[in-house]
């Protein structure tokens, strides 16, 4: 008797638990016009066939522009690294001082206080033999806001923003610099 009990709970749990599934909209996983344009702005493709170099030339590159490797997996082709910046910025602070002259007193507006900056990179071979690699990196960054109070990593989730940084220019300096690194440990320079 008592496991036809624990059997009918069970049965009941799942028809209330399933009547919480939430549906999502189309549209959510639907792709940008612009993916296409960003993705490709992210990849090149690399010939070597030694995948080990080349994850270590990516990690040299952000090494050598600040970056700290906080992650990676050789055997997979995946690095994480990320920088730590002020991101104050001339024109929030602009702002700062005009709402204090046109309301004569001190509003806290939210400005923008410290970033993290990350680079996700990936790497996969496109051929059996393994001797072309397609390599992606993925710039973005978290932001935390304040009103103008000392920085403080304790600021609620709701107080900061994470986006990607689509500057083209910041993608082809990486790739010119990782082409020469892979260059430079081909030939053990």
């Amino acid at each position: 008797m008592g496991c036809s009990r624990l059997a009918l709970r069970c049965v009941a749990m799942l028809v209330l638990l399933g009547g919480c599934a939430t549906t999502h909209p189309a549209e959510l996983f639907q792709l940008s016009e612009e993916s296409p344009r960003h993705r490709a702005m992210q990849t090149r493709v690399f010939e070597t066939a030694n995948k080990k170099e080349l994850l270590s030339a990516a990690a040299a590159v952000l090494q050598d522009v600040g970056f700290e490797v906080e992650e990676s997996v050789t055997d997979v082709g995946f690095l994480r690294a990320a920088k730590e910046r002020s991101a104050r910025e001339y024109g929030q602070e602009i702002g700062r001082v005009i709402m204090l002259f046109v309301t004569f007193l001190y509003v806290g507006l939210p400005t923008d206080l410290q970033q993290k900056i990350a680079a996700t990179v990936i790497t996969r071979p496109l051929d059996p033999e393994g001797s072309r690699h397609e390599v992606r990196i993925m710039f973005y960054r978290i932001v935390w806001k304040g009103a103008g109070h000392v920085y403080d990593q304790t600021i609620p989730p709701g107080k900061q923003r994470m986006e990607m940084i689509r500057d083209p220019l910041l993608y082809q300096q990486f790739f010119v610099k990782l082409s020469k690194s892979v260059f430079l440990e081909a030939h053990t320079i």
